[in-house]
């Protein structure tokens, strides 16, 4: 489903930045899921999984998950205009394919506002660990394709 919405919510009729008012809203349940996919060179990855995916850091995966997580927590701190949020679920899940692992974050709240921009941190900071773990064995790689997968809760759900 498209967004209906033709102007911008975090600007006002000036140009300014602007924090949107949820407090006439009411409170839903929100959720959303993000994904993004972090590509490796085919020697590189092969190297990973033949060690299950552990690096002279600990676990790649786990110490990702972490990171994600934590993020997800941290979003309105990272984001200018998004709104605190008490997150009630946050799921990372990892996992290997050709050559990339992919990120799929999934976020839960009750609140007056929507979750997708602390799904999309979730899995942004996710893949940035992974670079950050893997890039003694290669500058080759490559984060992509992070997306809103799906959103429930608010004026409009969305599918990808």
């Amino acid at each position: 489903m498209k967004n209906k919405n033709t102007q911008l919510s975090h600007v006002d009729k000036e140009g300014n930045a602007k924090m949107v008012d949820v407090s006439d809203k009411n409170i839903t349940q929100r959720t959303a899921t993000a994904q993004s996919s972090v590509k490796f060179p085919e020697n590189v990855f092969n190297s990973l999984s033949a060690d299950n995916f552990l690096g002279k850091k600990g676990s790649i995966i786990q110490t990702a998950i972490i990171a994600g997580t934590m993020a997800a927590k941290k979003t309105s701190d990272l984001i200018p205009l998004c709104h605190p949020l008490a997150l009630s679920k946050i799921h990372i899940d990892i996992t290997p394919e050709e050559n990339q692992l992919t990120i799929q974050a999934s976020v839960k709240c009750e609140g007056k506002t929507g979750v997708e921009m602390e799904a999309l941190t979730a899995a942004s900071m996710a893949a940035l660990t992974i670079y950050d773990m893997c890039k003694a064995l290669s500058h080759d790689i490559i984060i992509s394709e992070t997306k809103l997968m799906a959103k429930q809760g608010g004026k409009n759900d969305f599918n990808r």
